[in-house]
């Protein structure tokens, strides 16, 4: 593994770690990023993101993947003004300012997106907070290499204080999409240690495991490499990498508890994206230096070397003994009739 050369201020963005690539069996160039968010300025990180799109595509990826939350940003340290029987003002207003940074599911940023998809000829993976009305929703949403939006995936839970900003996605969206370079889904942050959330996507066939997270622990690591043996897949793993000067300075934001410990350049997240194979060997990274692009070429072929020891949904499952339901159609707190009257009527036109 090496470590292409620090930039020049007119050459790429940040360097990338290259793994090489044996041309005599079928590989798909991969690309994590860890990058920050501009936080509260949604138009700037779409720049961003797509500077860093033109960068992985110039080194061959064919397939990149952005942090959790990459699009909206991470509230990292915020508490919203919230204990348990209260909401003060100044959170309500750190909301209002949030909610204004998401992004609707479709919408002029999907669209966007999916154009610099097609314009760099990837399969493009990006974590966003989606707005529905008035709910957010931590979400990664889907792009293939022609420029066309394939989907998403909503969080299911939303993890400890998450849960006050974010709402819960539902089954509907527990999606894996069957794409040339391979099936492709994702999980995000700490739905990765749900265990039958993982076996739905196993069920689905997944093989390139798209894991966009906020977690920058070591610990986090073990996580990874334990879900490409047992889901015998390729995992990758995109985090932030977060210096206090990301984030507005205080008092418009402050990281409620550490704040004063903090100075602009101190790491709030260092991290930690990687690149694991279905045998469980790190391909590249993990990497706590700083912005950087993260690459690796995935032999297709140890999918089936691994399944060959170990296919958790196949020959190693018991399903006379063991078994899982997943309700995966949309739960809406409202049904009006009328839509269904008139889908009916038109139906009996025909």
């Amino acid at each position: 593994m090496s470590i292409v050369p620090a930039p020049q201020p007119d050459g790429p963005l940040f360097a990338e770690v290259d793994m090489g690539g044996d041309a005599s069996v079928p590989t798909v160039r991969a690309t994590v990023v860890q990058a920050s968010t501009i936080f509260y300025d949604t138009p700037a990180t779409l720049d961003k993101a797509e500077r860093l799109l033109a960068e992985a595509a110039g080194y061959g990826s064919q397939l990149v993947v952005f942090p959790e939350a990459f699009i909206g940003g991470y509230p990292r340290g915020s508490n919203f003004g919230v204990t348990i029987g209260n909401r003060t003002a100044k959170g309500k207003e750190e909301f209002r300012k949030y909610h204004a940074s998401a992004i609707d599911v479709p919408g002029p940023e999907i669209e966007r997106l999916a154009a610099m998809a097609g314009k760099y000829k990837v399969y493009l993976v990006m974590g966003v907070i989606e707005r529905d009305g008035y709910t957010l929703y931590c979400t990664v949403v889907f792009f293939d290499s022609q420029g066309r939006f394939l989907g998403k995936h909503r969080k299911i839970m939303p993890t400890v204080l998450e849960r006050i900003i974010w709402g819960f996605g539902d089954g509907s969206t527990i999606t894996v999409f069957e794409t040339p370079i391979g099936k492709v889904g994702a999980a995000i942050c700490w739905e990765n240690k749900m265990p039958l959330l993982r076996t739905a996507m196993y069920a689905k066939g997944i093989e390139i495991y798209c894991a966009p997270t906020a977690d920058s622990r070591d610990v986090w690591q073990a996580s990874m490499t334990h879900i490409a043996l047992e889901g015998g897949c390729f995992v990758l793993s995109a985090n932030q990498f977060c210096r206090r000067k990301d984030y507005p300075p205080p008092p418009e934001y402050l990281f409620s508890g550490t704040e004063d410990e903090l100075n602009p350049d101190s790491v709030v997240c260092a991290g930690g994206s990687v690149i694991i194979s279905p045998s469980g060997a790190i391909l590249a990274g993990p990497n706590y230096d700083g912005e950087a692009l993260i690459s690796a070429d995935l032999d297709m072929g140890e999918i089936a070397r691994a399944k060959f020891d170990f296919d958790v949904v196949g020959h190693y499952s018991r399903p006379e003994v063991l078994s899982l339901i997943v309700r995966d159609h949309p739960a809406k707190p409202v049904t009006f009739t009328s839509a269904s009257e008139k889908t009916e009527d038109a139906h009996k036109l025909l």
